[in-house]
């Protein structure tokens, strides 16, 4: 902004500055050749009244001696003194013609005419020719005059530009400072008044919506841990009752499944809790090959029992270390294969790729596609409507709290891909990998 404001302010008044300087140069420099011409014609007049060409015959014209080049002319029109053309040019005719002095202008050089008079009468004329070196010494210091007094108004005016963007630009950076710091989470970020309305307007709207996000993510995050605490109490009692009955002799398989179960939704809800207090761990990497291993042991069961095979397929040997928390990724990664489950058909592959310091894990299925607009799957609705219910919303939220991304692509088969940053100093292992390598089968299921 304050390169842009200084630039325009400048451009301005120079050209404002180059407008007038211009066409006044143009005025002053006429106006030092019209003064010269004007002495030439005024010396030239007062030479005439020692010139006498009606003397006696074969007395010549005698021409006063000067600076100035003189040349006497006949009524005819031919030189009979001094030095100049044979002839008469034409600024002599014109004076012969009218009986009015004349002038004209070459290179370097002034040159005018006056007419010789005899009883009213023109008997001739004279020309003088004067070099107009002092009239461009005089237009060349006018020049230099208006360049100077140009640049410094020039100067003044980019000083004056430089301090206004100062003054403007410096309220807006930190009103900029204070939008980043609320967008980083810090919610008492306040703007400075800057004594400029609009700005001070800005800030005002700024600091009044810090508030509410202020409250509203305090009231979340009470709501959050009160509900968590809620939850995790039935929880906890309902573990102490499956392990009771684990104890008293009970060793049927569902009661280990249970046992399971509630362990994985403590687990959920210590991960949801986590992200919702934005208690991620810094640094914190997650090897996506080793969990998609697990996730397959998992979930290769429940979908062989519906005669689906779980697949995973790798894309080259690029490193599967993400930046990202395991914690989050397992759940996002189990919204998937549920999402592929519930609402998918066919074979379910997983599929992860390196591109360009980014890891993609899609999950795909034989199912219908999701449209022509596949971004609906990420839309919020009631969990028993028709569609996907609120699953991948909580997916694509979590792969954003991890500075990842979930996407859906369009196709006669529904394929979500998650990306996430590869680790710190890994640039995706090479090439991207290729699509049509041949997928290995998922353990079986235990």
């Amino acid at each position: 902004m304050r390169r842009r404001l200084v630039w325009a302010i400048a451009g301005t008044s120079a050209v404002a500055v180059l407008l007038l300087a211009i066409p006044l140069g143009i005025v002053l420099g006429r106006n030092y050749r019209d003064e010269d011409l004007l002495r030439l014609q005024r010396d030239t007049i007062a030479a005439t009244r020692l010139i006498d060409v009606g003397g006696q015959s074969g007395d010549p014209v005698e021409l006063p001696r000067g600076a100035d080049v003189l040349a006497a002319y006949d009524r005819a029109g031919r030189r009979i003194a001094g030095r100049g053309p044979a002839v008469a040019p034409e600024v002599v005719r014109e004076a012969l013609k009218t009986g009015r002095p004349a002038d004209a202008t070459g290179t370097g050089r002034l040159v005018v005419a006056v007419p010789l008079l005899r009883g009213e009468r023109v008997v001739g004329a004279v020309r003088a020719q004067r070099a107009d070196s002092g009239a461009r010494h005089d237009a060349r210091s006018a020049w230099l005059v208006i360049g100077a007094v140009a640049a410094g108004i020039i100067a003044l005016a980019t000083l004056a530009a430089v301090l206004l963007a100062r003054g403007l630009a410096r309220p807006l950076e930190r009103l900029g400072a204070s939008a980043r710091r609320l967008g980083d989470g810090d919610f008492s970020a306040r703007s400075a008044p800057s004594g400029i309305a609009e700005v001070d307007a800005v800030g005002a709207a700024l600091d009044a919506t810090a508030g509410q996000l202020d409250a509203l993510v305090t009231r979340e995050r009470a709501f959050t841990s009160d509900a968590s605490h809620q939850l995790r109490t039935p929880l906890q009692a309902l573990r102490i009752e499956l392990e009771a009955m684990e104890l008293r002799g009970a060793d049927a398989p569902e009661l280990l499944a249970a046992i399971a179960q509630v362990d994985r939704l403590q687990a959920t809800i210590d991960t949801l809790l986590a992200v919702a207090r934005d208690m991620a761990v810094p640094g914190a990497q997650t090897d996506l090959a080793a969990m998609l291993d697990a996730l397959a042991e998992r979930w290769t069961g429940p979908l062989a029992r519906e005669g689906r095979p779980l697949r995973l397929r790798a894309g080259g040997e690029a490193s599967t270390l993400a930046s990202a928390s395991p914690g989050v990724v397992a759940e996002i990664l189990e919204v998937l294969l549920d999402n592929a489950r519930r609402h998918g058909q066919g074979a379910v592959t997983v599929t992860t790729r390196a591109l360009d310091g980014w890891i993609a894990v899609e999950v795909a299925d034989e199912g219908p596609g999701l449209g022509d607009d596949p971004e609906q799957a990420f839309a919020r609705r009631a969990a028993d409507a028709e569609g996907h219910g609120i699953g991948l919303v909580l997916a694509r939220s979590l792969a954003h709290a991890e500075g990842g991304r979930l996407t859906a692509r369009a196709g006669r088969e529904p394929v979500l891909t998650l990306m996430l940053r590869g680790r710190a100093g890994d640039h995706g292992g090479g090439a991207a990998p290729d699509p049509g390598a041949e997928p290995r089968q998922a353990p079986s299921g235990r």
